[in-house]
């Protein structure tokens, strides 16, 4: 009988919960968690319950600053990182350094020199760290992908691609520690990765030079004027005005989310309701960029975090014709129960516009559960399955991880000094990432005459 893959997770916030269940629960045959490991000691001790009255299971705990101790302890295969974003490089880099392989959640990690520094002890240990992209296992995703590998629409030559967020989820980015680029990166790295990985995973490229602007003109306290509220507090919980703001978070009443955060809150003096027009926030609200890839493709691309609905649409712009794709997510805010990324079938779809021909609607591969069906697809690739031979290659390891966020480190680079940035200059030793290949063709064009 083969040994089952030993797991241990480090950082026990609202996301770790899918990749915990999977492994004690979901795919016990082959997994094992040995041990979790928080900064909280309400938290790790919430998990290790939960743990124990769902699946009546005992698994040890660890405090952060015994995470080597806990290594050696339990002897752990792979380190699960779901951990804040700006401590990601940390944890990924001892795992690597004390003999595990990695799981990462995305984004791999927030700036240039942690991700330089992840690179180095990546090719120093021969150690694997994947990042999970849960976006590329979701069929209509998948399905996108399918029909750029058939040549459809010909070569690529641009892609316009735009993403909302809605206005609870978007706000909720601007209540928790996400509100500081020095713990996420700003929404162009911590949100944007998922985006800047899909495009180059579709396009099978890499980018080049990127140039961008942004700004926060919605979640200011000048909005919070415009809305009637005179004197907002500092967080949610206990605010004056909380009873006429649409935005106020009641973490009292909204899923897990006193057990995990408002009950914990006296072990580290971390707030999850932080008012969301807040001065003390330096991320943009609003976004845009242009990419160029090494393949030539150009890509436009938006990012707002107040719109009336949830999700994107892009169009691929080629040879033969057009992709458009357009997606739309349900209401979500994380630690409310709900799931996250769920597909609106009746928003989604996928139309070809050919050249010279009429344009027609494709019927969009389904998917169900969080990430549009990705996040079972992944977790049972990630922890189970990684060698399962795949067309579509959607296995992401720190190259893709480390391009991903490389695209949103440059934006903001950009944004600061008003001038385009190569991403070769940012870190060194990055080779491009095993894509499927999409098809390249000198066939001649044809063109249908007629009446017009």
């Amino acid at each position: 009988m083969n040994r089952r893959r030993r797991f241990a997770q480090v950082g026990l916030g609202g996301r770790h919960v899918m990749y915990r269940d999977a492994v004690v629960n979901d795919f016990a045959g082959t997994c094992e968690m040995v041990a979790l490991c928080d900064s909280n000691s309400g938290r790790l001790a919430l998990s290790i319950e939960q743990i124990k009255q769902k699946f009546n299971q005992n698994v040890s705990g660890y405090l952060a600053d015994d995470f080597d101790r806990m290594v050696k302890e339990t002897k752990p295969d792979t380190i699960i990182v779901t951990t804040k974003d700006s401590l990601h490089d940390q944890y990924i880099c001892r795992a690597m350094e004390l003999g595990c392989d990695v799981v990462s959640e995305k984004p791999m990690t927030i700036d240039a020199v942690r991700c330089q520094k992840i690179l180095d002890t990546q090719r120093a240990t021969g150690k694997s760290v994947r990042v999970t992209f849960n976006y590329r296992y979701s069929p209509p995703r998948a399905q996108v992908k399918d029909l750029l590998m058939s040549g459809v629409i010909g070569d690529i030559l641009s892609v316009d691609f735009h993403w909302m967020l809605d206005i609870h989820h978007g706000a909720d980015y601007f209540r928790r520690w996400h509100r500081n680029k020095e713990n996420s990166g700003g929404l162009l790295v911590h949100k944007a990765t998922h985006h800047f990985d899909l495009v180059n995973w579709w396009l099978g490229t890499v980018p080049e030079t990127v140039y961008a602007s942004g700004h926060r003109h919605f979640y200011t306290p000048e909005t919070a004027k415009r809305y009637g509220l005179k004197h907002p507090g500092p967080r949610c919980h206990g605010c004056a005005e909380a009873e006429k703001c649409r935005f106020c978070l009641n973490m009292e009443n909204t899923g897990s989310m006193k057990e995990l955060y408002l009950d914990c809150e006296k072990h580290d003096g971390y707030f999850r309701d932080m008012c969301v027009f807040s001065p003390k926030i330096d991320i943009e609200d609003n976004m845009n960029v242009v990419v160029s890839y090494r393949n030539g493709v150009k890509m436009s691309y938006s990012l707002n975090a107040f719109m009336p609905w949830e999700g994107y649409h892009i169009s691929f712009n080629g040879t033969r014709g057009r992709l458009e794709h357009k997606c739309e997510e349900s209401v979500y805010v994380s630690g409310d129960d709900s799931v996250q990324g769920a597909l609106k079938k009746e928003g989604t779809w996928t139309k070809i516009y050919p050249h010279w021909k009429p344009s027609y609607g494709v019927d969009v591969w389904a998917g169900e559960g969080g990430h549009g069906g990705g996040d079972e697809l992944l977790l049972k690739n990630v922890l189970v399955s990684d060698n399962v031979p795949d067309k579509y290659m959607r296995a992401a390891d720190h190259r893709a991880g480390a391009w991903s966020i490389l695209t949103g480190v440059a934006a903001n680079h950009s944004i600061k000094t008003g001038l385009p940035v190569r991403v070769v200059d940012l870190v060194s030793g990055l080779d491009e990432p095993n894509y499927a290949p999409m098809p390249t063709s000198d066939e001649p064009l044809t063109m249908v005459l007629g009446n017009t």
